[in-house]
């Protein structure tokens, strides 16, 4: 028994305000939960991420999905590999289990189902030999809503890829889906169907939060929430392009503090049981297929160590 979901992400800000606004920009919905600012997807019922004030950023927890049985399961293996449970942090919600990763991270595992998220049209294109869109136009209207569906992955800055990944894997019982040694690897959940990543790690001399990835309803989407972000001040982080290691389309948007959100749509999906093996990929295709170069900064963590 093993993790079937993320659940949500906690950052701790210096200023929640401003973060409320930057998440309600890029298309989610706030609610004031005491001193947190908890963002939802529009249409689904479950916090996605919660910002904490704090004295600097960083993440301050992941908060992952299992049954009662899975939890049951990983304790055992925490307490077999030296990894001790601890009490919740006084200002969350105290359910679950919670822990430190190899990198210090605090960890929430809790009983909890992903929640349904709204449906998308049908994106239908016209390419040769195939008319799936015919009679009518493309183009999306000028005050087409972006609004991100649910929170799809997250992607961490570590110092050990080959230890957290041995960690989220063997103890906590996600799977491997594919990497590139020494630059990223990324990995999806160890029950059910899955995403090809709901959780990565990218090379770095420290840990910290690299970015948080929204799935959107198709690349008009990307697209314009993009355009609509830059037209309000927001930094551009990288994009548009497409990933080799998942397959996803994206767009990279630098938040108030230096790390990134993603638009995503039409990422790689791996069924339950499905004979999925691991690849080790180059350095070339370790980031991206198609698109701007990768940025100069895009693997810089900007978050001040302690």
């Amino acid at each position: 028994m093993t993790i079937r979901s993320l659940q949500h992400i906690a950052l701790s800000i210096p200023d929640p305000a401003a973060g409320k606004q930057f998440y309600t920009d890029f298309g989610m919905q706030a609610r004031d939960d005491g001193k947190r600012v908890v963002m939802r997807c529009i249409g689904r019922d479950q916090d996605q991420i919660v910002l904490i004030e704090g004295t600097k950023k960083s993440l301050h927890h992941v908060c992952l999905g299992a049954r009662a049985e899975a939890i049951k399961d990983i304790t055992q293996r925490l307490e077999k590999n030296g990894h001790k449970l601890i009490d919740a942090p006084t200002e969350t919600p105290a359910e679950g289990i919670w822990f430190r990763d190899p990198d210090g991270t605090l960890v929430n595992v809790r009983n909890e189902i992903p929640a349904p998220w709204l449906p998308a049209a049908e994106f239908k294109i016209n390419n040769p030999g195939h008319l799936h869109r015919s009679g009518t136009v493309g183009h999306p209207p000028r005050n087409l809503p972006v609004q991100p569906r649910r929170l799809g992955h997250t992607l961490r800055f570590t110092a050990d890829i080959d230890k957290q990944t041995d960690f989220y894997t063997r103890i906590v019982g996600m799977k491997l889906s594919d990497r590139s040694p020494g630059i990223v690897a990324f990995m999806r959940s160890g029950e059910g169907g899955s995403d090809h990543h709901v959780m990565g790690f990218i090379q770095s001399d420290r840990p910290g939060f690299h970015h948080a990835s929204f799935e959107v309803g198709n690349i008009d989407e990307i697209g314009v929430g993009a355009c609509r972000m830059l037209d309000k001040g927001y930094r551009n982080g990288w994009g548009f392009g497409r990933h080799v290691i998942g397959s996803n389309f994206f767009h990279y948007i630098r938040d108030p503090w230096g790390s990134l959100v993603e638009y995503f749509c039409d990422i790689d999906y791996i069924p339950e049981g499905f004979d999925w093996k691991a690849t080790d990929y180059p350095a070339a295709d370790s980031l991206y297929a198609w698109g701007p170069n990768v940025p100069d900064d895009f693997g810089v963590n900007f978050e001040v160590a302690d």
